[in-house]
């Protein structure tokens, strides 16, 4: 099927933020000056634009046009519990998961230490690979009890596990320690992610608790570390 005008003045120019020829922070041409560039209509070019602000290319700046966002580097909070749900939701199409493996299991001695028991429980195992702009660029591996959390699918992993226990187990997550580490690649980072020569892997470990301090996550984000920025805010206190 023939793409429409507006869809290949898109591609062309999402193209062009990814290479680095438009760079992070620059403003793009006007309306008038795209529409002579391509010999298109103003709304062809306003329809190029919207699917470049809903995709995370650029934002739209009243009385300013339209400036380009930086789309090597995603920003993840240290101190906040962002899911990758939400944090997609701001980048559109340009990113999507494949769930792996979803199992339901007695947890390992390993997991048992996380989880601070004394006895194994059942444990749901979830391996899940986040792609964006077609790079494979995060691993997360999650656990999760299933005595707190019945019921995971593989369409719920797809989408967000974090919106349906807060809106359909009605269970409210409450906070996380986390810790980060730079670490070799293993065997399974390498065969499931798009490393491209790269000798180090950014994981983020967490235990995440819900609103009664119940811990019922232990987490690992391994992330290829080009193109994350770790960010939080930080204040001197005296």
């Amino acid at each position: 099927m023939n793409k429409s005008k507006f869809q290949i003045i898109y591609d062309e120019l999402a193209q062009q933020i990814q290479d680095g020829i438009l760079q992070a922070s620059e403003l793009l041409p006007s309306e008038n000056e795209l529409a002579v560039t391509y010999e298109a209509s103003r709304e062809t070019i306003r329809k190029a634009l919207k699917l470049l602000s809903e995709h995370g290319y650029i934002q739209k700046m009243q009385g300013k046009g339209s400036v380009v966002l930086d789309v090597k580097k995603i920003n993840f909070p240290i101190s906040g519990l962002v899911s990758f749900h939400e944090l997609a939701n701001k980048m559109g199409k340009r990113a999507r998961t494949d769930v792996i493996q979803l199992t339901e299991q007695q947890m390992s001695s390993h997991l048992l230490d996380h989880f601070q028991l004394k006895e194994q429980e059942l444990i749901w195992e979830v391996k899940r690979v986040r792609e964006i702009d077609h790079e494979k660029i995060i691993l997360d591996k999650d656990y999760l009890l299933s005595s707190v959390i019945p019921g995971l699918t593989r369409e719920i992993c797809e989408h967000s596990i974090y919106e349906y226990i807060e809106q359909e187990l009605g269970l409210t997550i409450s906070f996380a320690k986390k810790e980060i580490t730079v670490e070799p690649p293993t065997n399974e980072d390498r065969d499931l992610l798009d490393l491209k020569g790269y000798d180090t892997i950014v994981v983020v470990k967490s235990h995440v608790y819900l609103e009664d301090t119940t811990l019922f996550q232990y987490t690992e984000s391994r992330h290829r570390p080009d193109k994350f920025r770790f960010v939080d805010f930080a204040r001197r206190m005296k």
